[in-house]
């Protein structure tokens, strides 16, 4: 045994031995490898990996073992002297099976109050995006916008890439009006504008001014004005005035202005004003919430005072709840505006989940909207069916199905993930602004927008675009639940088509178009002949089939040849096939000469046995048999160095092998 080797297993037996005796895990506790058969001189040694005590195997190279400078003078390595141990061995960690859970899992319990704010005087509202309008041809949504790249893409920044941009921004500014205009023809007064309709703005390079979109603007505000709607916005998640990072806060109080412009651009006077109020969360703790609420309040004195009078924090679903947020709006004189949804994830320990134990800070939430004279507002959402982690209720449900215990004079903003739809569910189920007056959508049919027509439709008359998307006369915006494909034409879908076996007469289903089109084809081409008294010839069965079930056809009483094997069964088996009564050879081909330079060319033979192949240099057409093929005479044997064009060979013992090797190497 190589010394190596037999140090590496007395290494591994004194492991085990000392396991054995000592009960533990393939050493001590603190995983030294006890030296009980080896001596400071005698054997290398090597570091050893442990495997929950089951695998024991040498890791890396051998390296000589020196004895303990302390040992050596203590005589017994005992006392102060005594060697330090080895750190213990890395042990895999054992991935244990998950314990079945018969207990089916179950949310905390709500408890929720009794009281329905119903007939409802306030607004009720959706964020940003309106799912019917966003499926119009051409689509209008208000929050058009792009990449950097695209943006660089366009030319140099002043002369093309602020222009681009703007382009995008002055649409989703006028797009913005029409949904105004939609709003209020289906009774929905309140409505949150999206971040994005100036794309970048309040970017640290990129950003602009808004003056370009006052115009724009301004004619949504007056639209809001006069139909008595409420705009809001609420800035990212990434806007917070907590951080302890002064880049962060650099930023945020810039998308702060931003939003404080936007809001400012649409003209609005008086209390519509007012109430066009920023949504902000508290963001991160950033390790201490002591701390975060002082740099809160240190930042936020630093506002403007726009955006202080537009500013109001929002209890969030995974760190601040209204406990955290209602003493210092108090303080600072903040509008709080309540979460419920939020608030059955994080609240006070002193609280339960749902809506009646929150009631008891409603006063006091009241009061610091009404402090300021802002129409006090509050967001409802529901967790997904099925939701039970924190994590899991975070995801907003499509619709709802209830109304909070509110006041019934404050604005609503419903979370939901159908937007306007979830609205026109609480009008329905409540009996609110009489549903809305919206009805419900035909499946896959509009005649409010500029769809393109399908083939074979004739064109349709243009839309204008003072109705486009409205829903025509009738009012049809609302679709059920899961329906939303309808508010898009119906896809083509290719069913599958059942054709027949021309075989055994079996029905075989075709999953591919174009089979069976062929085979439509081919039956409309046998009818052709039957009317004109020629009897159709029988189709051949498709090429699967014959593959498949190893159709053996009997045409005119003969029986079909066997076909050909597989070109690696016949390279594997050395088959020789005979081909109108004579005997092919199987001989290899020769040897194709190389290009280089001329010289003398070696070949490495076997001694023993050379394989031998089916030689042919063409393969059968389709529509050509086996015998229709020419073969050439089959190519002497490479043992023959004259005759195979090769000088000078070289004739090596090999394991039953033949192959040709060039000057340089080249098989």
């Amino acid at each position: 045994m190589p010394p190596k080797r037999k140090a590496a297993a007395a290494v591994v037996a004194a492991v085990i031995e000392s396991d054995v005796s000592e009960g533990g895990e393939g050493g001590d506790s603190d995983g030294f490898v006890p030296e009980e058969s080896e001596s400071e001189d005698s054997q290398p040694e090597m570091e050893v990996e442990v495997d929950g005590g089951k695998n024991v195997k040498p890791k890396g190279k051998a390296t000589k073992k020196k004895a303990p400078k302390a040992a050596k003078e203590n005589g017994d390595g005992e006392g102060e002297g005594e060697e330090k141990k080895k750190p213990a061995a890395k042990r895999k960690p054992v991935k244990k099976e998950p314990e079945e859970d018969d207990e089916p899992r179950v949310r905390a319990p709500e408890f929720n109050s009794s009281y329905v704010p119903i007939p409802f005087k306030g607004r009720i509202g959706y964020a940003c995006l309106n799912t019917y309008l966003r499926t119009s041809v051409p689509p209008v949504f208000c929050s058009r916008t792009c990449r950097i790249e695209t943006i660089l893409k366009q030319g140099e920044w002043t002369t093309a890439g602020l222009p681009f941009v703007q382009s995008l921004a002055l649409q989703n500014a006028k797009d913005l009006s029409t949904l105004i205009r939609w709003n209020e023809k289906y009774k929905i007064r309140f409505l949150r504008i999206s971040s994005e309709m100036f794309p970048f703005a309040s970017h640290a390079k990129y950003g602009y001014n808004l003056d370009f979109a006052r115009e724009t603007l301004g004619e949504a505000g007056k639209l809001a004005m006069k139909f008595g709607h409420r705009l809001t916005t609420h800035p990212g998640q990434f806007t917070q005035l907590g951080s302890p990072r002064p880049e962060v806060i650099k930023a945020s109080k810039k998308d702060l202005e931003y939003h404080s412009q936007l809001l400012s651009g649409l003209g609005m006077e008086g209390q519509a004003d007012k109430d066009a109020v920023m949504i902000l969360h508290m963001g991160g703790m950033f390790g201490d919430k002591g701390e975060t609420l002082d740099r809160f309040r240190k930042n936020y004195a630093g506002l403007s005072e726009d955006v202080k009078a537009r500013l109001v924090l929002e209890n969030d679903d995974v760190i601040w709840s209204v406990h955290d947020l209602l003493p210092i709006c108090e303080e600072l004189n903040i509008p709080l505006v309540l979460d419920y949804h939020h608030n059955n994830i994080i609240h006070d320990e002193s609280m339960r989940a749902g809506t009646e134990d929150i009631q008891q800070f409603f006063p006091r939430i009241k009061a610091t909207w009404t402090r300021k004279g802002i129409t006090q507002k509050q967001h409802y959402s529901e967790p997904c069916e099925g939701s039970v982690t924190g994590r899991e209720m975070r995801k907003h449900s499509p619709r709802v199905l209830n109304l909070p215990p509110c006041d019934d004079t404050m604005d609503l903003m419903i979370e939901a993930k159908d937007k306007e739809q979830a609205v026109f569910e609480l009008y329905r189920r409540y009996g609110i602004e009489d549903g809305g007056g919206a009805k419900e959508v035909a499946p896959h049919e509009r005649s409010d927008d500029n769809r393109p027509p399908k083939k074979g439709e004739a064109e349709r008359e243009e839309v204008p675009e003072e109705e486009l998307g409205m829903g025509g006369p009738e009012g049809r915006v609302y679709w059920p639940l899961g329906k939303e494909e309808w508010l898009t034409p119906r896809k083509r879908v290719l069913k599958k088509k059942e054709v027949e076996d021309l075989e055994d007469g079996a029905p075989v289903k075709s999953t591919r178009g174009k089979k069976v089109k062929k085979e439509e084809n081919h039956d409309k081409e046998a009818m052709k002949e039957e009317d004109n008294g020629e009897e159709a010839p029988e189709p051949m069965p498709t090429k699967k089939a014959r593959r498949k079930n190893g159709v053996k056809k009997e045409d005119d009483g003969e029986e079909a040849p066997e076909p050909m094997p597989a070109k690696k069964a016949r390279r594997k088996n050395g088959v020789k096939k005979e081909i109108d009564g004579e005997q092919q050879s199987t001989a290899p081909p020769p040897a194709k000469k190389s290009k280089r330079a001329a010289g003398p060319s070696k070949s490495i033979t076997s001694t023993s046995t050379l394989i031998t192949l089916p030689y042919t240099n063409e393969k059968p057409r389709r529509g050509r048999s086996a015998k229709e093929i020419v073969h050439p005479p089959p190519p002497t044997s490479l043992m023959d160095p004259e005759s195979s064009g090769l000088s000078d060979l070289d004739i090596m013992d090999t394991e039953d092998v033949a192959v040709v090797v060039g000057e340089e190497g080249d098989v």
